[in-house]
């Protein structure tokens, strides 16, 4: 079977999306499909990691003179991601699909909803949309939420009566690897001993979360022995900075770039500080105690369910901006009491075959 792929990352959308897709792409591949990408080419785009990674890629360039938006007033709340009118980026896609005579079309962004899919739905047999918002229409045959929290009757107005509803994190699109590491980093979790945290705000983290954490933790009175393992994307906007800050800290820290090992450096750690997105359901998998913080709207419902599951703890990014830092230190101790309980209820929350249950699923529709 052939699947096409629309999803974007930029500085602003950041790379969870693309992520997650490559993830479920490389599951279909192994069974023996073919997969395509169609991104824009916005700043801080990935395309060159799609391309390493073996797939075939489109590249949808925006006009060289910009567009005029024509004022919409059923405008999704993204649409300013898409970076063209949604009817441009629908005609520019159609282009592509005719030529390739797709199976399913994969649809994971924010700023595209049924105007746009109702363009794009005669040109491929079936239409599986990704989301985590639940607030725009779509014209999908399958739909997918992976978030903790979600119900499935939160898109009981928003698909066709027909459209299958697959909902929670049992199909959180994660990488191989987290499946692979699961039963070695859960038998490590025996160990009870803070020595090493992870420190992990997403593929560019355009606010500088990063910084801020690491602000905090300079006047940590954490035991000096801890290991801060910092991993940040090659599109971080901040990285230099943060590249500096490592070594002000009264801790041994280390800065990594673009890893292609997040697993096996959950395993090896004993805490994790991030954002509340697809990293939260690759710590559950791993069992993983986790501080989560909040970097967009769309994390807010999974942080707050995550927090009242009692599966992870929360950090407000308002309160990193006081002066006293916010006695970070008190954080990761009140994380860590937690840490046994977190990592049992994490992981019965996400056990990494998220991917192999969809492609299974599409495969077999």
């Amino acid at each position: 079977m052939k699947f096409i792929i629309r999803v974007d990352a930029s500085v602003q959308i950041g790379t969870g999306h693309v992520m997650r897709c490559l993830a479920l792409a490389e599951e279909l591949r192994r069974q023996g499909h073919q997969c395509l990408f169609i991104c824009r080419n916005h700043k801080g785009n990935i395309a060159e990691l799609i391309v390493q990674k073996g797939f075939e890629l489109h590249l949808l360039h925006s006009p060289k003179q910009t567009e005029k938006f024509v004022k919409d007033e059923q405008a999704v709340v993204h649409s300013g991601w898409l970076g063209v009118p949604w009817q441009t980026d629908a005609q520019q896609t159609l282009e592509v699909l005719v030529n390739h005579n797709p199976d399913w079309l994969i649809v994971d962004h924010y700023a595209l909803d049924a105007k746009w899919e109702r363009q794009l739905v005669e040109a491929v047999g079936q239409i599986l949309v990704i989301d985590d918002l639940a607030d725009r229409e779509h014209m999908s045959t399958v739909l997918l939420d992976q978030n903790f929290g979600r119900q499935s009757t939160d898109y009981d107005e928003l698909v066709p009566p027909t459209c299958t509803k697959l909902i929670g994190p049992k199909y959180a699109l994660l990488r191989t690897e987290f499946a692979e590491m699961r039963a070695a980093s859960l038998e490590r979790r025996r160990t009870l001993e803070l020595k090493r945290i992870l420190i992990s705000l997403g593929g560019v983290d355009r606010t500088n979360v990063t910084g801020q954490i690491l602000g905090a933790l300079s006047s940590s009175t954490l035991p000096p022995e801890i290991e801060l393992d910092i991993v940040m994307g090659r599109s971080a906007p901040h990285l230099e900075t943060v590249k500096k800050q490592a070594l002000e800290l009264p801790f041994q820290a280390t800065v990594s770039v673009s890893v292609s090992n997040m697993a096996e450096r959950m395993c090896l750690a004993d805490l994790a500080i991030g954002a509340a997105g697809s990293t939260a359901w690759e710590m559950c998998c791993l069992g993983l105690p986790a501080i989560l913080l909040v970097l967009a709207d769309n994390q807010r419902m999974v942080n707050q369910s995550l927090i009242k599951a009692g599966i992870a703890k929360g950090l407000d990014i308002q309160a990193l901006k006081t002066e006293d830092s916010i006695k970070i230190d008190n954080v990761v101790k009140d994380a860590w009491c937690a840490a046994p309980t977190m990592t049992e209820k994490g992981a019965s929350v996400a056990d990494g075959f998220g991917c192999a249950r969809l492609a299974n699923f599409l495969v077999g529709v």
